[in-house]
């Protein structure tokens, strides 16, 4: 069962800070207007609401204007998988494309803004506005790139490489929102970090701790500062071991 539609409430591309994100920055005026009205924006969703359900129908992509929204999926033992996290100015949604159907589930991890974006009317502007149709391509192409790379981040075997990977990944993606890249809050569980990393809640904590002690990272429950950004970064590329 789909959680309830959101509701529209007054707001805009023009005045959202994460539009250059989301958005080619290129669009025309009046194209932007077109657009800006078959976008649904919400009332915040609170921690832990359900944005749709694996096996809806697909019918919207969303943008995230604020907060974060995990991904995931329940495996034939019946267990949670996650599959993916989504920061301020992302696009989430793109597994229902495939077939009609979400194979994902997608819950909000903390209070969030979404932008729901409606795709038969996207695809419909689309066809009159290419540079809107090439850069959603684009996402949608980031969005493998981000599968595959999971793939390969669960391929090693280093713990301190994976979780170096993400918060990597996570800095890497704040600084492109113009936010910090060295002070942020983790949204998401160590149990969330563990499931997405193929580590338990034990090991995730180990490796933070491990990072604490070596002066790579300064850890206060959810909250976490980089203090030296370029071994993290070699560490998650395997160029050296601590």
């Amino acid at each position: 069962m789909r959680s309830p539609q959101l509701m529209i409430k007054p707001s805009n591309c023009h005045s959202c800070r994460m539009s250059a994100l989301c958005l080619p920055l290129a669009l025309r005026t009046s194209d932007l207007d077109l657009l800006d009205n078959a976008i649904k924006r919400g009332k915040p969703m609170q921690k832990n609401q359900s944005v749709f359900y694996a096996g809806d129908r697909f019918t919207s992509v969303y943008a995230i204007r604020s907060g974060a929204v995990k991904s995931y999926c329940i495996t034939d033992d019946g267990t949670e998988q996650v599959t993916g996290f989504y920061l301020p100015g992302e696009i989430f949604g793109w597994d229902g494309i495939a077939n009609g159907n979400h194979s994902n589930h997608a819950v909000t991890l903390e209070t969030s803004a979404l932008c729901e974006i409606p795709f038969a009317q996207f695809e419909r502007l689309s066809a009159t506005m290419p540079m809107l149709q090439q850069h959603f391509m684009r996402l949608m192409s980031k969005e493998i790139s981000t599968d595959q790379a999971l793939i390969t981040l669960l391929s090693k075997n280093s713990a301190e490489e994976r979780v170096a990977s993400l918060l990597i990944s996570l800095s890497k993606r704040l600084k492109s929102q113009h936010l910090s890249a060295t002070k942020f809050r983790l949204p998401m569980s160590r149990a969330d970090i563990g499931n997405y990393l193929g580590l338990t809640v034990e090991t995730v904590s180990r490796v933070f701790s491990r990072f604490q002690s070596f002066d790579l990272i300064y850890c206060e429950r959810k909250e976490i500062e980089i203090i030296n950004l370029k071994r993290l970064s070699s560490l998650a590329h395997n160029a050296e071991h601590l």
